[in-house]
């Protein structure tokens, strides 16, 4: 299985409407978060079943100058051999798509929302795309951050079945946020992975538990966020 969520929630700040993309994903594979999630300032992508940083890279790049998301993975995939095989989905400033190719094995599928985007391959059944859906939008544009709420969305669909290659006992997940505010930020508790273990998503939990624990420390220690990260070795 590969599972995952592409969401937009726009909000508002002293200068007017921003908005935070982001991916959350988790497979019974090791290194998931090097090859499937990609978000940037203009919107949230993942690609999976059969993974390629290329079509992910060139889709956000697409959005940065300007395309609508449907639009560029249109073309992406009329260009790409290998489509068929393609599970590609996500969400920009306004619109969201979904695509599943016909040569994505086992129980294969997505769920399109406008706002935020689901899919999944390898599934135990159709109930792991709807868990993570319901979980989500059940919690959508909530107090908790938005880091936590997905990684709760993969834990729903991984209690609703996950994956059915149950010999494979080593996965992985990861999460990617991005805000629009000038310029746009990544907080380091809000790009994770865990690259290969028994409970990928728990683990990814914990390290986003630990990641928030030392950006609260860091506040106390340099005050400002923007002396956090120009702190951080390069």
């Amino acid at each position: 299985m590969t599972l995952s969520l592409c969401v937009r929630e726009p909000y508002r700040t002293d200068d007017g409407r921003e908005f935070r993309f982001g991916v959350a994903v988790a497979t019974r594979l090791p290194g998931v978060g090097a090859i499937c999630p990609f978000v940037s300032e203009h919107g949230a992508v993942a690609v999976q079943s059969h993974a390629s940083d290329w079509l992910g890279e060139r889709t956000l790049a697409y959005l940065a100058d300007g395309l609508a998301i449907d639009d560029a993975v249109e073309a992406l995939l009329a260009a790409d051999d290998n489509r068929r095989n393609r599970q590609l989905h996500g969400v920009d400033r306004e619109g969201s798509v979904a695509v599943t190719g016909s040569g994505c094995v086992g129980v294969a599928g997505h769920r399109e929302a406008g706002q935020f985007t689901v899919a999944g391959n390898l599934l135990a059944d159709e109930g792991v795309l709807e868990a993570t859906a319901e979980r989500y939008e059940r919690a959508a544009f909530g107090e908790a951050p938005l880091a936590e709420r997905l990684i709760d969305a993969l834990a729903a669909g991984i209690d609703a079945g996950g994956d059915r290659r149950e010999a494979l006992s080593v996965g992985s997940a990861a999460l990617k946020i991005v805000a629009t505010e000038e310029p746009a930020y990544r907080r380091f508790y809000n790009d994770l992975r865990v690259d290969a273990s028994e409970t990928p998503v728990a683990d990814l939990r914990s390290s986003y538990e630990a990641a928030l624990l030392g950006y609260e420390q860091s506040l106390d220690a340099y005050a400002d966020p923007e002396e956090i990260d120009a702190a951080r070795p390069e």
